[in-house]
Order: structure tokens, then C-alpha cells, then sequence
């Protein structure tokens, strides 16, 4: 048995060696299977260039893959979308069908769908690899769309691959303040240059592949080649993301895999008549919690199916990598759910779906094959050992993992606590702990925490006086506490984490109230589907110093490099409410004290010279600026080695640099 690093790093692993090598050389014989004669598994990954429709010469050539169908026909308007047998599929073998028409027959811009039949029925369908999908606003129906424009021109190259990400996680359509949806090119004319300002290096576009339902958040998708039609065509996606790689901001796909939209019309979930083509058999093939379809990752069809999508995302829309959602779900049987997994045994023992593991590791290896430069991102709240170690190490591949438990940690101590009972000690262990062999990525809250049905952090810390007391000139304790918390909670987040850094679209601000999409039960509104931008431009809402904070700490945080190493704690005082770290030569401390205020605090640092880098206590930022912002700090010589001294309000945080 070869020796893999994976658990030569964790010896924690030694009783499961002899699983994680089995399902390594499987993954690594499937990788060679399925490259066959290339020399690259990404070389073997073209669905998308053969089926779907395409323009061979003065030909207009179809294909699809439907196994069980008995025959397929063009519905158009050259046919006035009737069955007609001059625009008949030909079985051309091993499931597969082809039409070849005159490229003369239909136009960029007309509408087509299939008309599929099988024995004892037939239904309209949009083809599996449709590039474009358009809804009729009358009918709501959808039908896929010829579209044939010249070659884009990409102006700027792309950004340098992110070594430590700092994510603005956005989705297009409720980034406007208007009611109704935003597009690819108001995202890039107005949300684009707020991010650029902010600092942040890595935005990760939500909702992006076709979803029938707009309310799903796009986490149930109909069509994977299509870059979704509510936000404008494909070349304003491509616009927005070469206007991205002009700040060198990265842009990377929330792309999902894990599980398809049970719509048989819209989607690829009946495609054939069968609910097994891309799909387990029978109950398998249904996740029992979010109602859609399941994938087979261990049919061949399939596998190429998802790395041509990798591919298509990669090469066609430059794509700078992808966070792969719903990861818990893809590599168990039982799909993670109602497990705690609290111990290894959790990872073995015949829950792992090896088939998903496999797939995984494949579709990381077509994406770095195509671009060295990409990063890719998994969402596993199951702390799968090796997720985020290399292929050869034993792991699967990913260069981050999210540390989904971080805002898990946060909504339970501003629930369930006083804030005199906040432990220092319990929040630095659940906010740095991480495996030392995987990188991660962390967040006070992501897009989760604003859905309708749960809160902001925000939302949890100033509830009603939100609506109240925002302005300047109010006068509110419950303010006061929130905004002093927001900031402290973030930037210990950050200062804490493990490679990296996310926050969702508008909470940098402390948006308020929560993210509920048009739907029947609110009258179709838009009012909560949206981002309220002039909150934070508007000098008299306090929502302007959160918004200066983020700005501020982001900045701090790229200038410092702080994720050069990891965080030691340098002083830590439970009843006190004392939290002090240094990174990379900087000193954060912080003051988790609602009430008490210190003076000639001694922290022990390295000797030397400090200035204050930043200080959450600002003017700028709403707060009282109880320190002078030029204040130098010396190290004094201590019983206990070289300290500062410092005064330390309450519900205060800040960042010394060394000086000289």
C-alpha cells in the first residue's frame, strides 16, 4: 500500500489507511479510464461542444442523449412548433440522436424545444445542453434559444491566482435598490466599482445557471449550460466578468452539482421519459429535503455531462473558479443529514458515497488542468478529512473549504448568551480551528443567515430599533451595542480565519431586514428581493460606518497579509472579556466587555514601535474614539518579557503595527 501524506499528517486517520487508499486508486483508475487515449482528463470532456445544437459549415446540426426515447422532434417556428417528420432525430447509436437541418432554416434568436417520445408517452423538453433558455413573460413557459453571436473580445487578462480569497458573495438579480431584478450590466456599471472600493479581491456570483424558479435562490437548476436569462445574455455575463479582471478582482461560479430541479419540462429530470438517465434509480434519486433529483455519479454519461459543464463555465466565461455548493450532500448516502459528525467513524464505514468522492476529485482536475490559476471551494459542513488536501495526498483536490460552523457558533452565543458570558477562549477555538493540512475560508454570515425565516446578525442585535434609531442623532443603548458588535464580530472573524475571508452582498453594512423572493405568499413583492444601496450612502443612517469599517478592515487585511501564518493568542482573560492575537507581525485585541474599560492594559509583544492601524472605536466608523487615532504605543520591558501598554475600552477592537 503506497504511503499518502493525507494521513502521515493526521494520525487520527491510521484505522481508516486502507479506505482512503482503496477509494484513491479507484479515483485515480477512473481518471485514466475516462481520458482514454488524451493525454488530459480535460481533453475528454466535450459534451458541450458535440451536443446541444451547433453550426457545422452551412449545416445546423442537433444532438441529445436520450436512451429510452423512441423518437425526438424539432418543435420550432420554421414548423409552427408542430410535429413534423422533416424535423425528425435520427437514432445514431448508443442512445444518442441527431437532426441535421440548412443553417438557413432558423435564425439566431428564434425559439426551439424538443419533442421527446417514448413508449406510452411523450413531452416537450429543453435540451440537456441548452446555452440559452428564455421564459415567455405572458406564459411563463420556457424554450431554449438559438444563439449565434461573433466571438467575444476580452479586453483584460485575468487576475493572478488569489492565494488568500476575501468573497463577496453576490447574486445579480437582487442586487439592485429598484423593485424588480438587476442585470449582468447594472451589476457591472453600479455593484462592480462598490466592490472594487471595498477591497475585495474574489467576487462569487450566485444563481447564475438557469433555474426555472427565481425564488430558489438558484440552487435548483433546469439548464447547466445556460447562463440564466432574467439577468441579460450571455455576453453582458462576459462583459460583467471582463470588467472584474480589470479591478483584478477574480470571478468564481457558486455552481451546482450536487443535485437538479425535478421539473421535467424545464429541467434534464425526465428527459427521456426514464427517471434514472442522469439520475439514481427509484428512491435514491430523490433528496428527501429539498425535493429535487439526485445524480448518478457513477454512470459514465453523467461524469462527462458535469466535467463538460467545468469545462464550458471555465473556457467560454473565464471563469476564476468555483464554489462547489452542497458538497455534505453529494458524498453521503444518507446525505449528511440529521449527522453530527463528531467523529471519524462519521467519514468511513460505508456512509461515503466513493462515486461523488470520485467525481469530485475529477472535476477539480479538469478545472486546474484547463487553469492552473483557478480556485475551487467546497461547502461541506461535514469536515470530510482531506476535502481540501491534494489528489495525490490522498484528498479530493479543493483549495478551500468554507468553515460553515463559524456562523453557526455566532448565532448561537448572540441568542442563547449575555454578552458578560461570551467566552474568549470558546470563540478563538471554534473561530481558528481548522485542520493544519487544509485551507480555509471564513464568515460572521453568508447568504444563509439573511433568507427569510432566520436573521442578520444585524437584524439579531438591534431587532425593532432598526427602523428607529439608525439615524445620527439618535440616542439608543440597543445601537450602540449592535454597531460596537458588528463591527468586533467581523473583524475577529477575519483576523481568526484560517486563508480567507466572505461576506454576502449588503451585510458589510448591516442590511436591513431579510431576503424573502416574489412569491405567491408575499404578493409577488420585491421589496425584501433586493440591496437598499442608499442606506449606506446617506451620511445621516449610521449604516455608512459599517460600511467605512469593512472598507477599512478588507484593506487592512490585504496590506498586512495577515494569512502569511496562523494566529497566536498573546493574552486571553475570560472574565475580563479579553481577547489578544498577533499575525503576521500585526496585534489584534479586542474588548468583548460590555460595561468595563481598561487602562494601561499590558499585552506582551515583540519590542519595538507600535501605531494604531485601525480601531474599531473610530469616529468614522460610530464609535466614540476614546483614543487618539496618532498615539504611538512603546513595548516596556515587564517581569514577563516585552509588553504594550494600552487603554482598552469596552466593546472595543484594535490593530497595532509595528512601527520600528
Amino acid at each position: 500500500m503506497t504511503e499518502l501524506k493525507l494521513w502521515q499528517d493526521d494520525p487520527w486517520l491510521e484505522p481508516w489507511k486502507r479506505e482512503i487508499w482503496v477509494r484513491h486508486e479507484a479515483a485515480a483508475i477512473r481518471m485514466a479510464e475516462l481520458a482514454g487515449e488524451h493525454k488530459r482528463l480535460a481533453d475528454a470532456s466535450n459534451g458541450h461542444l458535440w451536443y446541444g445544437t451547433h453550426l457545422e459549415g452551412e449545416t445546423r446540426v442537433f444532438r441529445e442523449w436520450a436512451p429510452n426515447a423512441t423518437a425526438i422532434h424539432l418543435l420550432c417556428e420554421a414548423n409552427n412548433w408542430k410535429k413534423d417528420q422533416s424535423f425528425a432525430f435520427s437514432s445514431i447509436g448508443q442512445g444518442n440522436w441527431e437532426l441535421k437541418l440548412p443553417s438557413s432554416l432558423m435564425k439566431h434568436g428564434e425559439l426551439y424545444k424538443w419533442l421527446v417520445s417514448w413508449n406510452g408517452g411523450e413531452g416537450e423538453r429543453i435540451p440537456a445542453y441548452a446555452r440559452r433558455v428564455v421564459q415567455d413573460q405572458t406564459t411563463k413557459i420556457f424554450s431554449a434559444q438559438i444563439w449565434e453571436t461573433p466571438d467575444f473580445k476580452w479586453k483584460h487578462p485575468a487576475p493572478p491566482k488569489v492565494a488568500n480569497p476575501l468573497i463577496y458573495e453576490a447574486h445579480i438579480g437582487m442586487s439592485t435598490e429598484e423593485y424588480g431584478m438587476g442585470t449582468y450590466t447594472s451589476f457591472k456599471r453600479d455593484i462592480l466599482p462598490h466592490i472594487a472600493s471595498l477591497g475585495y479581491n474574489v467576487i462569487q456570483l450566485m444563481a447564475v445557471q438557469e433555474h426555472p424558479y427565481y425564488g430558489s435562490f438558484g440552487y435548483q437548476v433546469s439548464s447547466y449550460f445556460a447562463p440564466s436569462s432574467r439577468f441579460g445574455t450571455p455576453e453582458e455575463l462576459k462583459e460583467l466578468i471582463d470588467e472584474a479582471h480589470s479591478y483584478k478582482i477574480s470571478v468564481v461560479l457558486d455552481i451546482i452539482h450536487s443535485h437538479a430541479v425535478n421539473n421535467s419540462v424545464e429541467g434534464i429530470s425526465e428527459m427521456d421519459g426514464t427517471r434514472h438517465l442522469y439520475f439514481h434509480e427509484g428512491a435514491r434519486g430523490e433528496h428527501p429535503a429539498w425535493g429535487s433529483r439526485c445524480f448518478n455519479y457513477g454512470k459514465e454519461e453523467v461524469l462527462f455531462f458535469l466535467l463538460s459543464n467545468c469545462k464550458y463555465w471555465t473556457e467560454e466565461f473565464r471563469f476564476d473558479g468555483f464554489r462547489f455548493d452542497g458538497i455534505t450532500s453529494m458524498l453521503y448516502f444518507d446525505h449528511g443529514l440529521g449527522k453530527s459528525f463528531t467523529d471519524y467513524s462519521s467519514y468511513f464505514g460505508g456512509n461515503l458515497d466513493s462515486d461523488a468522492f470520485i467525481y469530485l476529485a475529477m472535476a477539480n482536475r479538469v478545472i486546474k488542468e484547463l487553469n492552473p490559476k483557478a480556485i475551487t471551494i467546497a461547502e461541506d459542513v461535514s469536515g470530510l478529512p482531506g476535502l481540501a488536501s491534494p489528489f495525490e495526498n490522498g484528498g479530493v483536490g479543493f483549495d478551500f473549504r468554507m468553515s460553515m460552523g463559524v456562523a453557526d457558533h455566532w448565532i448561537k452565543w448572540i441568542k442563547e448568551l449575555r454578552d458578560e458570558q461570551w467566552n474568549m477562549g470558546e470563540i478563538f477555538h471554534e473561530l481558528s480551528g481548522k485542520r493544519a493540512d487544509e485551507k480555509t475560508i471564513s464568515y460572521a454570515e453568508c447568504h444563509d443567515q439573511a433568507m427569510v425565516g432566520d436573521k442578520t446578525i444585524i437584524f439579531r442585535l438591534l431587532d425593532a430599533e432598526m427602523y428607529t434609531s439608525m439615524n445620527t442623532g439618535s440616542k439608543s443603548l440597543v445601537i450602540e451595542r449592535g454597531i460596537a458588535l458588528h463591527k468586533m464580530i467581523r473583524l475577529v472573524t477575519a483576523a481568526t480565519a484560517g486563508d480567507g475571508y466572505l461576506t454576502f452582498m449588503g451585510n458589510e453594512f448591516g442590511h436591513p431586514e431579510w431576503i424573502d423572493f416574489p412569491r405567491e405568499g408575499n404578493n409577488w413583492s420585491f421589496h425584501y428581493a433586493r440591496r437598499q444601496w442608499s442606506l449606506a450612502a446617506d451620511k445621516n443612517l449610521r449604516y455608512r460606518h459599517l460600511s467605512e469599517f469593512d472598507r477599512a478592515m478588507i484593506r487592512l487585511i490585504k496590506s498586512a497579509g495577515i494569512y502569511k501564518d496562523s494566529p497566536h493568542v498573546i493574552y486571553q482573560h475570560n472574565e475580563r472579556q479579553i481577547l489578544a492575537v498577533i499575525r503576521n507581525g500585526y496585534i489584534f485585541a479586542f474588548n468583548f466587555s460590555p460595561l468595563n474599560s481598561y487602562t494601561d492594559l499590558r499585552i506582551p509583544a515583540p519590542s519595538g514601535t507600535y501605531i494604531t492601524a485601525l480601531d474599531s472605536d473610530w469616529k468614522k466608523f460610530g464609535g466614540f474614539e476614546r483614543n487618539k487615532k496618532d498615539l504611538r504605543h512603546f513595548t516596556l520591558e515587564t517581569e514577563d518579557g516585552d509588553a504594550l501598554s494600552i487603554y482598552l475600552p469596552s466593546r472595543c477592537a484594535m490593530v497595532f503595527k509595528k512601527e520600528r
